[in-house]
């Protein structure tokens, strides 16, 4: 069993789920030992690993949300499976880069950590990435992050908290790798970032208590902050990677 916050909304998750820069998977690829294969477990709908396929000969992509992996974007490099991030089905010392993004905080983490050591080869990586808020760059941002942490603070799941402080918490049992700085940064109209905030967790817990009163009073909000809702704003998260490297 795994806590499923993202079954019901799969098709909208894959539609309005930021994609990862491209100089995120080049690293990553760079970092690696070799680039035979990649396992990105936690995938969602592939964002992280359909950038991954343009550098690895394969690259598995593993969630345990069926409806995740059936709202999926095909690549004929990418092999997606449904199985969870502890338990991939992947053969001992197969994977060159094992990678988790806005993912690891669902994850059993001593019980990942211990796939992780048998996956990985001599070398091999394991990077887990998140992010939060927004950088506020104009009149959205506060709106956004008002609502995700005033009005949305008794609903999101306690995992959230280990994004909110940056994996600070979280102790990789691996030799550590400082990344460079990256950010997500993409230019959005009204509709994008609607839908995208429909995504939360935090939102569908509150739909089931109380209604969507509160997210219907944000996007009212948003709305007129935005003005022509056709105009698209830049939008930019700051990623945090935890990286390591396996003996």
């Amino acid at each position: 069993m795994f806590k499923d916050h993202f079954s019901s909304h799969a098709a909208a998750y894959a539609a309005y789920r930021p994609a990862y820069p491209p100089e995120l998977a080049a690293w990553l690829a760079a970092t690696a030992p070799a680039s035979d294969e990649a396992l990105d477990v936690g995938c969602g709908s592939g964002q992280l690993a359909l950038l991954l396929a343009e550098y690895f000969r394969r690259v598995v992509a593993t969630d345990p949300s069926a409806q995740q992996i059936a709202s999926a974007t095909p690549h004929p490099r990418v092999d997606y499976r449904v199985a969870p991030a502890e338990a991939s089905g992947l053969p001992d010392a197969s994977a060159d880069l094992l990678t988790a993004a806005q993912a690891a905080h669902w994850f059993d983490l001593p019980a990942f950590f211990e796939e992780a050591r048998r996956l990985l080869r001599p070398g091999g990586v394991v990077a887990l990435i998140s992010y939060a808020g927004m950088e506020h760059r104009g009149p959205i941002e506060p709106i956004v992050e008002r609502f995700r942490l005033e009005t949305l603070k008794d609903y999101w799941p306690p995992e959230r908290a280990m994004v909110e402080n940056g994996y600070a918490d979280i102790v990789l049992p691996f030799t550590p790798i400082a990344a460079p700085d990256f950010a997500i940064e993409l230019s959005w109209p009204l509709a994008a970032m609607i839908g995208y905030l429909d995504t939360w967790s935090a939102v569908r817990a509150m739909e089931k208590r109380i209604g969507r009163g509160p997210f219907d009073d944000a996007i009212a909000e948003i709305t007129a902050a935005w003005g022509d809702p056709d105009a698209h704003r830049t939008i930019r998260w700051p990623l945090t990677i935890l990286a390591g490297r396996a003996a």
